[in-house]
């Protein structure tokens, strides 16, 4: 069964790995999971949801209540997990009010350029043992 609180990240880009790190680091909850887009995981999930766009260049966020899912995407999805951040970080999702067409404007340029200034993923950070439950296939 899918966790509450999921994000789906591309297992190959160095700064996917690093906004992951920081996310486990400002979710002092621990109620966020994670789970690479090539994975099992994700791949169940995606199957679930054809909305999702089959060539999307985006973290996911999955959140899940009982058997609703819903997937967000692109700058939607940056400001949902956002949410479930400790303060001060909680509170960047107060820019979710500013226009798409904006966020996720900037949301694709970073996204566009993500290898070419971090690069790829060599070898991923093993999680401590205490955040190992958090990650998924």
């Amino acid at each position: 069964m899918t966790p509450p609180l999921l994000v789906l990240y591309d297992g190959e880009c160095g700064f996917c790995h690093g906004s992951v790190r920081w996310i486990v680091d400002h979710d002092s909850q621990g109620a966020i999971h994670f789970a690479p887009l090539a994975g099992p995981t994700a791949q169940a999930i995606l199957a679930r949801h054809p909305e999702v766009p089959t060539d999307v260049d985006s973290v996911l966020f999955v959140e899940r209540e009982g058997d609703a899912e819903r997937v967000t995407w692109y700058s939607a999805g940056a400001f949902r997990i956002a949410r479930h951040l400790d303060r001060p970080w909680s509170w960047l999702a107060g820019l979710g009010v500013l226009p798409t067409f904006l966020t996720d404007a900037g949301y694709k340029m970073v996204a566009s350029a993500r290898y070419r200034i971090w690069g790829k993923a060599d070898a991923c950070t093993l999680p401590a043992p205490e955040e190992r439950a958090r990650f998924l296939a």
